[in-house]
C-alpha cells in the first residue's frame, strides 16, 4: 500500500465509512493507524460488532433510513461502501442509487458537510470487450439490469455532490481477493472456465481510497482500482496449481460452460464478459501497490495450503 502519503497537512480527519465491510474495515484500520478518527457504519449488531473489533468507533444506522443516520456524527472525508448483500437489481437500487442519495443528502445538507466523498463502485460496469483493455475513458456497456443501476449509482457519485458545491470520487474496483477470500479451491479443483481475471487484494483496495483521501488527488474522477496484471484464468489456475504443488486442473470453454446449463444470470454475465482493466491512472496519481500482482497477493495464502497439506 502507498504508506508515504502522509495526512493532507498532517491533520487529523473524521472519516465515515457508510457500509463497512470487507473493504471498509480494513480501511479504518489503516486509517486509524494513521492518526485519523474513523466511524464504521452498518445496519447490523453484528457488523457493529466487526467495526468495534477491527479497533474503532462503530454507528448501527441504515444508508436507506436517513433517520438513523441522524446517529451518524459530521464526517470531513465520507466513503460509500455499502453492499446489496448480492442480491438483484432491485435490492441494488435501493442501496446504491437511492440509498446512496439519502446518504448524500443526510450529509452534505449539514451546517458541516464532508470536504471530500468517495463512492466504490465495480469494473462490472463496463460490460464485454472481447478481451481489449479498458480504462476511465472506455465507454461503459452494462449488460444486465443489475450493472445499469451499478452505472446509474457512479453517476449519481458524480453529479450530486456538485450540487452542493462538491466533488465526488469514484473507485471502480476490480474483483476483491484478499483473507477469507482467496479461494483456493475455485481454481485448483475446477473445471475452470477461460476468460481474464482482473483482481485487486482487499488492503490495496482500502489502501487506494486511503491514498486518494490523504493526497487529495482524484476529486470528480473516476479511477480504477486493479493491479498490474490481469490474467487469464487458465494460465492463473495453472501458476496456482504449481505453487501449490497438486496437480492442474481441468479446463472448459466459455461455451462448454454455457452448455452445461444451472447458471444465474450473474454467471452468465460474468462468462460473457471478457476485458483487461489498466490502473494507469491509479498509478499516475502516486499509489504503490503492497501487492502489484496475483503472485505477491496469493503468496501467504499458498503457503497456508502448502503447510496446512498432509
Amino acid at each position: 500500500m502507498s504508506d508515504d502519503s502522509g495526512t493532507e497537512g498532517d491533520v487529523e480527519k473524521r472519516v465515515v465509512v457508510l457500509g463497512c465491510g470487507y473493504v471498509g474495515l480494513e480501511l479504518g484500520r489503516q486509517l486509524t493507524e494513521a492518526g485519523h478518527d474513523v466511524v464504521g457504519v452498518r445496519r447490523s449488531e453484528e457488523g457493529q460488532n466487526a467495526i468495534e473489533s477491527a479497533g474503532f468507533d462503530a454507528v448501527r444506522a441504515d444508508v436507506t433510513d436517513v433517520e438513523s443516520l441522524a446517529a451518524v456524527p459530521d464526517a470531513d472525508w465520507l466513503v460509500f461502501a455499502a453492499s446489496s448483500g448480492g442480491r438483484g437489481a432491485d435490492a441494488a437500487r435501493d442501496v446504491f442509487v437511492e440509498g446512496q442519495k439519502t446518504a448524500l443528502s443526510a450529509f452534505f445538507e449539514r451546517e458541516r458537510p464532508p470536504e471530500r466523498y468517495v463512492y466504490t463502485s465495480s469494473t462490472g460496469v463496463y460490460g464485454d470487450h472481447d478481451g481489449d483493455w479498458v480504462d476511465e475513458e472506455t465507454e461503459l456497456n452494462p449488460t444486465t439490469e443489475k450493472t445499469r443501476v451499478l452505472a446509474e449509482a457512479e453517476r449519481v457519485a458524480r453529479e450530486t455532490p456538485r450540487e452542493y458545491g462538491f466533488e465526488g470520487t469514484v473507485a471502480r474496483f476490480a474483483g476483491l481477493y484478499g483473507p477469507d477470500r482467496y479461494r483456493l479451491e475455485r481454481y485448483l479443483e475446477g473445471p475452470v472456465t477461460e476468460g481474464y481475471l482482473n483482481m485487486v487484494h482487499r488492503d490495496d483496495a482500502a489502501g487506494s481510497i486511503r491514498h486518494l483521501l490523504e493526497t487529495d488527488r482524484g476529486r470528480d474522477e473516476v479511477v480504477l482500482v486493479v493491479d498490474d496484471d490481469p490474467v487469464e484464468k487458465w494460465t492463473f489456475a495453472d501458476w496456482l496449481a504449481d505453487e501449490c504443488g497438486v496437480d492442474r486442473p481441468a479446463k472448459r470453454t466459455k461455451q462448454e460452460r454455457l452448455d452445461a446449463g444451472n447458471l444465474s444470470e450473474a454467471a452468465r454475465r460474468r462468462i460473457l464478459t471478457s476485458k483487461r482493466c489498466s490502473n494507469a491512472r491509479l498509478r499516475g496519481l502516486g499509489y504503490e501497490f503492497r501487492y502489484p500482482d496475483y503472485r505477491a497477493g496469493y503468496a501467504d495464502a499458498i503457503e497456508r495450503f502448502r503447510t496446512d497439506e498432509p
